[in-house]
């Protein structure tokens, strides 16, 4: 599960660390990041698939979430003993032990 979550969060990060900064032409010198990259980007995209280039992030945006929403329900469903074990104890008052930590010495 752990490499499902790296080969999910690296490229999220990279996709909208570059939207954000070239959407606002933070570019740093370097021409991957301009505000021209970015219009030509989005431009070709929005040519094929013959929509309006402005409508392409928010759709990306959507399309982000709904993979997000999936990642975390798989990885909740394959914690899902330890979560409620943790929720219990949080409802009770008392912290639940955590897998793989042996409890402290007295």
């Amino acid at each position: 599960m752990r490499y499902i979550l790296i080969f999910w969060a690296v490229p999220m990060g990279l996709f909208w660390g570059w939207y954000y900064l070239s959407y606002h032409d933070i570019s740093f010198g370097l021409l991957v990041l301009s505000r021209q990259v970015h219009d030509y980007a989005f431009g070709f995209y929005g040519d094929i698939l013959g929509i309006d280039p402005a409508t392409i992030g928010p759709m990306v945006l959507r399309a982000c979430i709904l993979d997000t929403a999936l990642i975390f329900s798989i990885y909740g469903l394959r914690k899902r003993r330890e979560i409620m074990a943790w929720w219990n104890g949080l409802r009770a008052g008392v912290a639940a032990p955590q897998p793989g930590r042996a409890p402290p010495a007295e």
